[in-house]
């Protein structure tokens, strides 16, 4: 099987990772691979901001942890199995939102072409990831400390910067999460 093919089918979103560091050598094929997706106008309208210092991750953490348990209350009434599978993460996990990786990397959007072009960047980072033997997970609620301003200063964050991402990146801690079913894609050919 072509090896993009099969490093798409076998990524999976890990949530659990060793307290082993990533060599920066490998962190750096990483973001090359990210800053090497198709962006558009070629505008590559990113930056990376790659967080390792465990006190810089507990300040996120605590930015986005509140954020993240207002947006799960909202789950309660429509998907109430998640809803009781994500409060019991906040509250069996010391880290629930990064999940304790030893590398979180911001995807930071700039201007008009953003939103169309940072998806691709994170993309490409997890399968460039998976490739180099590494776990990767993209977490929404990680990006959700816009509202703290020490989070802020720390992201060197701009009124008009999206943060895309984060992104973890570790070392997978046991077995990999066993492959989601997949609905079949809705095609039309015409």
């Amino acid at each position: 099987m072509n090896t993009v093919i099969e490093a798409i089918n076998q990524r999976r979103s890990i949530r659990s990772y060793e307290a082993k560091p990533v060599p920066r050598k490998t962190l750096d094929a990483v973001l090359a691979a990210g800053n090497e997706a198709p962006s558009a106008m070629n505008s590559q309208p990113w930056r990376f901001v790659v967080i390792e210092d465990g006190d810089a991750k507990r300040k996120l953490l605590n930015a986005a942890l509140p954020q993240a348990k207002k947006i799960t209350e909202g789950v309660k009434e429509v998907d109430p199995e998640r809803y009781e599978m994500m409060k019991k993460r906040y509250a069996e996990l010391p880290d629930p939102v990064y999940y304790s990786a030893p590398a979180v990397v911001f995807v930071i959007g700039i201007g008009r072409y953003a939103a169309h072009s940072c998806p691709l960047a994170c993309e490409n980072m997890m399968l460039a990831a998976h490739a180099l033997g590494l776990g990767s997970c993209w977490v929404g609620f990680g990006s959700m400390v816009t509202e703290d301003a020490e989070a802020r200063k720390l992201l060197d964050l701009k009124d008009d910067e999206t943060i895309f991402g984060p992104i973890l990146l570790g070392y997978r801690k046991g077995e990999a999460p066993k492959r989601p079913a997949k609905k079949e894609p809705k095609v039309t050919w015409i």
